[in-house]
């Protein structure tokens, strides 16, 4: 991670972000630092003790390991290793915020107006006035990002938006590239190359926040009509600035995946980055159905998350479990316990046009090619496992595909 392309200052600057003055970034490079010493060091020690005294306390008892993370928990709840590092990665997030908010919350008059005076890039910014937020966003803070995706009701429709555009950037530690656009960049690329007659000419994306997964498909799928929705006001206002900012078209609306206004088979590609495991266990199956809908015959629905606990070892799923428990993620698990191609097929597509795959991240190809890179360094990288936490993935995002019948 000491790689120059993966430094908190280099994140690409563009006219709605805020970085904050020296002190702010000061704050930063100390929460990024923190966050990088929980991964390479705290990590391996926890893995460690799990390895040779919770698998053993387990055993003594059970006469076996532990089968899965709840069995995991229950034998590593009390050792003081997992406390210390479930405290201090738990602290680490909350900093992570903390070092964002003061120099958001004294820029928000100078936000205002540039987006004000923004050149037009050709996109739009649809709010229903009358529109509810589905409980399970606007009950709790995700991530522990302060208002949560909609904000607190008395700041700036902006807020919100800039806080998650460099808290998420930091959250990564540079994994998810400059313009925080990894996962949109990454099935772009995966689209591109397996399907390469593919030309979608409208996509939707269910969930954009900020649009920052977006964007790539405006900018590599030039020909396309893009939208964008989510059910918060303020991420979907600020990413209508960001987008414009960029120079990117997008037509941003606010709007619930489970059910939107658009006319059926409005779109030939539909995705999401990221948005499974913010929905409820009951929302899932309306989101794939309202896909099926949406969708034009041979029109395809991408789907790209973290692997379901099926495909990871049990201290692996004890880890990332933990994003549920201390990380204001309370579907995390739901969503990686849900048998997705069984709910796809109900939701009408046919089971042998489902599948899931791996997009090969498209920052890992990035550093490939860097001359600051050793091939030995790269492919390193792109091995890596499942540690902790969203963004910390191997060499690719986990993606589940349906195609639309013709």
């Amino acid at each position: 991670m000491s790689s120059n392309l993966l430094n908190t200052f280099q994140q690409n600057e563009h006219p709605m972000l805020v970085v904050g003055d020296a002190d702010d970034r000061a704050r930063q490079e100390f929460v990024k630092s923190l966050k990088g010493y929980i991964q390479q060091d705290i990590l391996p020690l926890v893995q460690n003790t799990y390895q040779t005294r919770a698998i053993a306390k387990f055993n003594k008892t059970h006469k076996r390991d532990p089968q899965d993370f709840k069995e995991a928990r229950q034998a590593f709840a009390d050792d003081p290793i997992f406390k210390t590092y479930l405290s201090v990665n738990r602290s680490s997030q909350e900093l992570q915020w903390f070092s964002v908010i003061d120099g958001i919350e004294q820029r928000m008059d100078d936000l205002e107006e540039k987006a004000k005076n923004l050149p037009k890039a050709g996109g739009s910014l649809k709010i229903d006035e009358g529109f509810v937020v589905p409980k399970y966003i606007s009950e709790l803070d995700i991530h522990c990002m302060p208002g949560g995706y909609c904000g607190p009701k008395d700041v700036s429709k902006l807020y919100s938006g800039a806080l998650y555009d460099r808290g998420v950037y930091i959250y990564a530690l540079g994994y998810m590239g400059p313009n925080n656009d990894d996962m949109g960049r990454s099935v772009c690329n995966y689209i591109k190359r397996n399907y390469p007659d593919f030309n979608p000419t409208s996509i939707l994306d269910m969930g954009c926040t900020i649009g920052h997964s977006t964007l790539p498909f405006a900018e590599l799928f030039p020909e396309a009509e893009v939208h964008a929705i989510d059910v918060s006001e303020a991420c979907v206002t600020y990413g209508h600035y960001r987008a414009e900012g960029l120079g990117l078209p997008v037509h941003f609306k606010l709007a619930n995946a489970e059910k939107t206004d658009y006319p059926d088979e409005s779109f030939d590609l539909i995705v999401s980055h990221i948005l499974l495991h913010e929905t409820s266990k009951n929302a899932m199956p309306k989101i794939f159905k309202e896909c099926m809908r949406l969708l034009k015959p041979g029109g395809i629905m991408i789907h790209a998350d973290l692997p379901p606990f099926d495909d990871m070892d049990v201290y692996t799923q004890l880890i990332l479990d933990n994003e549920t428990w201390y990380n204001n993620e309370p579907f995390w698990t739901a969503m990686r316990n849900t048998d997705q191609i069984a709910t796809a097929v109900e939701a009408g597509f046919k089971r042998e046009d489902i599948k899931f795959d791996t997009a090969p991240m498209a920052i890992m190809e990035l550093m490939a090619q860097s001359e600051s890179y050793s091939e030995e360094k790269a492919q390193e990288l792109a091995d890596r496992e499942f540690t902790a936490g969203e963004y910390a993935p191997g060499g690719g995002w986990e993606v589940l595909i349906a195609q639309k019948a013709v």
